[in-house]
């Protein structure tokens, strides 16, 4: 089975299918499979590019508007996890995936489908550490914080993960595992990015629960987005038994779908030559969702995973072959995920255009029949449950204080300032094309490096690469990743900050002591997107 991997689409679906047909025409290639490693971009009219957290600029409603209104129908069945660059609202509908339009499949904040009988995986967002321990709490209309923290990776869904035990073929995430660039050959990555150098050097490039899956599910492909260049790796597992076989995993990591850049991949698969052609539910996946249904969160309070640590009477949720078959007989062994594309919102009109709509939170009926069917939480009808709780009690103490006022009762003065003009429309998660920060979140690494294996790097890419059958290994990267001492990168001068908005966002971004990241950030981001605006116009 030939598979196509993109890394961020950025909305620019005709373009994707068309190099997809482009291909077939000029090598009679044609992939059963289409998976999108994140920034899909699913923006179906103007209320969801609101709902983008992008700079207004970059606000375009590309083309995805076409095949949700039914203009255009996807050519080959897609499949695709979320990044940081989302219509997050559109994406929230469908917590545990669903069609976001004919023949194109999300997989939710966390999902594993199945096709062809092969197993693929994958985990929306991008890492951030002070969002990972809380709910998904977030709904439309977002504020500056929820239209960011909306695309955060939770621990919820790294947990649901590793309870999976068997075999996972392909799993993607948009950031990259942390650490993996030390299994590939880094010497070529930082001469192609050398803004990276910094944060490889220091292991704090990528994502901490990236990592963890990779070492727990060691699926037999991992590919990511997210940094838009093309990088490859080959990691080699410890086995945890005597009678586990070894795993190895091949990484790739994709560029951006634009003109003249190297975003497409196709590998071959082996896959089930009796198994239908349709997309279908994995039995496995859906036993975890009923067995952690319990451990569903919508508040935004921090909380850590049950853990074997004497604070949880249970802290294993993996599933026995007994809940597998109830799921199948549940489902009469038919797992075909069912084609129930709805549309919950207005699509674009470009003759009509509307700036001014505005997002609300949905209930899609694709969640809610699925929820039904498996005894699953709703989270959005949660969270909507919430949200009218909080706002009936906010209506009984607006009421007790107009009482207290009637009396005579005079207002104590507020000892917290509440004047928030100094907020600033600063971004400090966001990769952004000018000077805002990035996205990468610093903390300690989680995999030891290891560079026994890294493979050879290729260094010219068209925009349609056909991955060979094997990935080839070369000794030479292997001395360069592990004994070429890398130059340190130059330090700069630190800029005074002026305003107290500015030093609050040091605060926020950098050490204890005020040092920010953030300079070092825009550099390595500036340089990732300087070509972008010059791309458009080729």
């Amino acid at each position: 089975m030939k598979v196509a991997v993109a890394g961020c689409c950025h909305g620019a679906l005709d373009k994707m299918y068309e190099t997809l047909e482009l291909l077939q025409r000029r090598h009679n290639v044609r992939p059963d499979l289409l998976l999108c490693c994140g920034d899909f971009q699913a923006v179906r009219n103007e209320a969801d590019l609101r709902c983008m957290a992008v700079p207004a600029k970059y606000r375009h409603m590309q083309t995805f508007y076409r095949y949700y209104s039914g203009e255009k129908k996807a050519p080959v069945l897609t499949v695709f996890i979320g990044g940081n660059h989302e219509a997050s609202n559109h994406l929230q509908e469908l917590p545990y995936g669903g069609w976001v339009a004919p023949n194109i499949y999300y997989l939710g904040y966390a999902g594993v489908v199945r096709f062809r009988g092969v197993r693929i995986g994958g985990i929306s967002g991008i890492f951030k550490s002070h969002d990972y321990r809380k709910g998904h709490f977030e709904s439309p209309p977002y504020n500056q914080q929820t239209i960011r923290s909306a695309y955060h990776v939770r621990n919820i869904e790294v947990f649901k993960l590793k309870q999976l035990k068997r075999p996972i073929d392909i799993f993607m995430s948009h950031d990259w595992p942390r650490s993996i660039y030390h299994y590939g050959n880094k010497k070529q990555l930082l001469k192609m990015k050398s803004f990276f150098r910094q944060e490889v050097e220091s292991n704090t490039l990528g994502s901490p629960a990236a990592s963890e899956l990779l070492q727990h599910l060691k699926p037999t492909y991992w590919f990511s987005a997210h940094l838009h260049v093309k990088f490859a790796a080959f990691m080699q597992h410890e086995a945890n038994s005597k009678e586990e076989l070894p795993k190895a995993t091949k990484f790739l990591a994709l560029d951006k779908c634009l003109p003249h850049r190297d975003f497409l991949q196709i590998i071959d698969v082996e896959h089930d030559p009796n198994a239908g052609d349709s997309l279908e539910y994995d039995a496995e996946w859906i036993a975890v969702l009923k067995a952690t249904n319990s451990l569903v969160n919508v508040t935004q309070s921090t909380w850590n995973m049950p853990e074997k640590n004497g604070l949880h009477a249970k802290w294993d949720y993996s599933v026995t072959e007994e809940a597998i078959k109830e799921v199948l007989e549940e489902l009469n062994h038919d797992l075909k995920i069912p084609c129930n594309f709805t549309l919950t919102a207005a699509c674009y009109d470009p003759s009509k255009p509307q700036k001014n709509m505005e997002p609300v939170h949905t209930i899609n009926p694709q969640t809610t029949e699925f929820c039904a069917q498996f005894g699953l939480t709703d989270i959005n009808d949660r969270i909507q449950q919430a949200k009218e709780e909080a706002s009936g009690r906010a209506e009984c103490e607006e009421e007790e204080e107009e009482e207290m006022d009637s009396t005579g009762s005079a207002e104590e003065p507020s000892e917290y300032n509440t004047d928030n003009s100094g907020l600033s429309s600063f971004n400090p998660d966001e990769i952004m094309l000018d000077e805002e920060g990035g996205d990468e979140d610093l903390s300690t690494c989680s995999v030891d490096p290891s560079p026994d294996h890294p493979p050879e790097f290729s260094t010219s890419f068209s925009d349609i690469r056909i991955m060979p059958d094997s990935m080839a290994v070369s000794s030479d990267d292997a001395m360069d990743s592990n004994n070429e001492e890398l130059e340190k990168s130059g330090g700069s001068k630190q800029v005074e900050e002026k305003s107290s908005t500015e030093r609050s966002l040091k605060r926020i971004s950098g050490d204890e002591n005020g040092n920010s990241g953030v300079k070092k950030i825009k550099r390595r981001n500036q340089a990732i997107y300087a070509a972008e605006d010059e791309d458009k116009t080729d």
